[in-house]
């Protein structure tokens, strides 16, 4: 048995957590899953059926994991130490892997479903307003080449994915410091080892679809 089940569709928020068991050099069996079959073994895991789900099978107890960014976290502490964030890398690690959990992807999804809020409900809404939530992850990105700085961490995996994403739908803004950001990234050897993978059984997926 792999060290890790990995419940997955290409075309989900699972792209992160493959990157992350690439970068943590993990062992895992990947399981994939249809949207309208999702199977026994995912639901008893995570009963919301989302993906990613991971199962780490280890020393005799199964542990799940799910969340992409716990996910991330999660493979770092278990399998990947050198990608934990040093003592003085901390502050900067969780600060921006839980700004991307929370106000940017807050953020995105309500501008992209068309709600913006007013002066009145920035005040309640966790992001404020994506023009300064975007804002700050520009200017965050003008001094450093990844999250803790030099050093790239699994926290880079997450914001990382986001920032590609947002690029590559046009959900942020291209900017100088977020385009050098994501072709840093995408020119990792795990990055696009998993690209690999999850590119290729798209394709399959749609011509599957055409016939």
């Amino acid at each position: 048995m792999a060290e890790y089940t990995f419940f997955f569709n290409p075309m989900s928020r699972a792209q992160i957590a493959r990157w992350a068991l690439h970068e943590a050099g993990a062992d895992y069996e990947p399981v994939f899953v249809a949207w309208d079959a999702k199977p026994a073994e995912l639901l008893a895991a995570n009963p919301m059926g989302k993906l990613p789900t991971i199962i780490h099978h280890h020393k005799g107890h199964d542990h799940v994991v799910s969340e992409a960014a716990a996910v991330c976290h999660y493979l770092a502490e278990m399998t990947a130490p050198q990608l934990l964030p040093r003592e003085e890398e901390k502050a900067d690690y969780f600060r921006l892997l839980f700004f991307a959990t929370g106000p940017l992807e807050q953020a995105v999804t309500n501008r992209a479903f068309g709600w913006n809020p007013d002066e009145k409900q920035e005040l309640s809404v966790g992001f404020g307003n994506y023009d300064r939530t975007i804002a700050m992850l520009v200017a965050w990105f003008a001094e450093r080449d990844y999250v803790c700085g030099p050093r790239f961490t699994m926290a880079d995996v997450y914001v990382g994915s986001a920032v590609d994403w947002g690029l590559q739908f046009g959900t942020i803004p291209a900017s100088d410091s977020l385009t050098a950001y994501a072709e840093r990234l995408r020119g990792r050897e795990a990055y696009q080892a998993g690209k690999s993978i999850d590119n290729a059984l798209i394709a399959e997926m749609q011509v599957a679809q055409q016939d």
